[in-house]
């Protein structure tokens, strides 16, 4: 029996032609309508009738199965019945994430880590991941992702991560063989923190694989992460947008002279900081405004009994909690409490140089 034998079954109806093998013991029969069937190889007949619909005789004898002394192993031939991949609820929305694993979680130092997309959807996905050099792009790998699964793309070691620190996905998502609502063509840029692959907390549980993993999202329930490039147009209009609101406010008075028990303000918050927060993640925002409460803190250090407030915000607590671990490992000669709160709101914190 090979590969195109016309065969029918023994114990029912019907036929086909051999499309292939699974190991020595199944064959594949593709019908007329052109499905791939696995069939115990005892059960099916080499004929040479196209009419599959005949009873088997009864002195029909089973096809044999082919011994050690045949020139292939049907193990050897390419498996082509694949299932349709089943499509779960509430996969119509577009996932899709960058997640980097490493080989051995205990030697972070040491180990090489692998790369892998992840396909969270319904959706096949063609993508296209790139890392970026100079001006220009490096194509790293690129393919096909079906529906609510992970591909692994690249494993590569710490020497590698200074060429890992900007990359760009892009994504064309569709279905096969039903209809299906288009979605827009992802370009997504992202910045990635090489310091994070040697810090084990920031490999987390997660869903997908059974080890910690670094995720990055690259289009979440159809919304891509916030790119990296940014628009000029929207950059200008920001740009006019800010100076027409700085001439609509009142002339900045003359400083005063600031009295003894008077401290000094210092707005942290990140609008007040930077003229525009495009393409800065929230790492690159905290870090900015880290460094502007290490500069405060410095050119005061020497003028003792002065009081320092800085304005941070409710939020979440991210930039306050990180303040207040400066002020414990690097100022900790300076005490410091909660400003108060008919003055600056709950989020600021009051600081004394000592």
């Amino acid at each position: 029996m090979k590969i195109g034998d016309k065969v029918r079954f023994l114990s029912e109806t019907g036929g086909g032609v051999v499309a292939g093998f699974q190991g020595k013991n199944i064959v594949l029969v593709e019908d007329e309508d052109g499905f791939q069937i696995p069939v115990r190889v005892n059960d099916v007949v080499v004929i040479d009738s196209d009419d599959y619909n005949i009873k088997p005789a009864a002195a029909s004898k089973p096809a044999a199965v082919p011994d050690d002394d045949v020139d292939y192993d049907p193990a050897d031939r390419e498996v082509t019945f694949r299932p349709e991949p089943e499509e779960r609820k509430g996969g119509d929305l577009l996932s899709v994430y960058l997640a980097f694993v490493p080989v051995d979680s205990r030697e972070l130092t040491k180990t090489r880590f692998e790369a892998y997309l992840v396909n969270d959807s319904n959706y096949y996905v063609s993508y296209a991941y790139m890392s970026a050099e100079g001006a220009s792009y490096v194509l790293r790998s690129a393919g096909e992702i079906e529906p609510n699964t992970k591909l692994f793309i690249e494993e590569f070691g710490s020497d590698d991560l200074n060429s890992l620190e900007r990359v760009a996905v892009q994504l064309l998502a569709y279905k096969r063989g039903k209809g299906f609502i288009a979605k827009p063509v992802v370009d997504a840029r992202l910045r990635i923190d090489t310091v994070k692959f040697y810090k084990l907390h920031t490999f987390r549980e997660n869903d997908f694989f059974e080890e910690p993993a670094l995720i990055y999202t690259v289009v979440e329930n159809d919304q891509p992460v916030r790119p990296l490039v940014v628009d000029p147009k929207k950059l200008k209009q920001e740009m006019a947008r800010k100076a027409a609101a700085d001439e609509r406010k009142p002339a900045v008075q003359p400083a005063r002279r600031r009295g003894k028990d008077e401290p000094v303000v210092v707005d942290l918050h990140a609008s007040e900081l930077l003229e525009t927060t495009a393409g800065l993640s929230a790492a690159d925002i905290l870090n900015h405004q880290l460094d502007v409460f290490r500069k405060t803190m410095d050119e005061y250090k020497n003028r003792h009994g002065v009081k320092l407030v800085f304005i941070h915000g409710k939020g979440e607590g991210v930039l306050r909690h990180a303040i207040v671990h400066e002020l414990n490992y690097r100022y900790k000669n300076c005490p410091y409490q909660d400003a108060s709160f008919q003055e600056y709101g709950y989020g600021a914190t009051q600081v004394t140089i000592k």
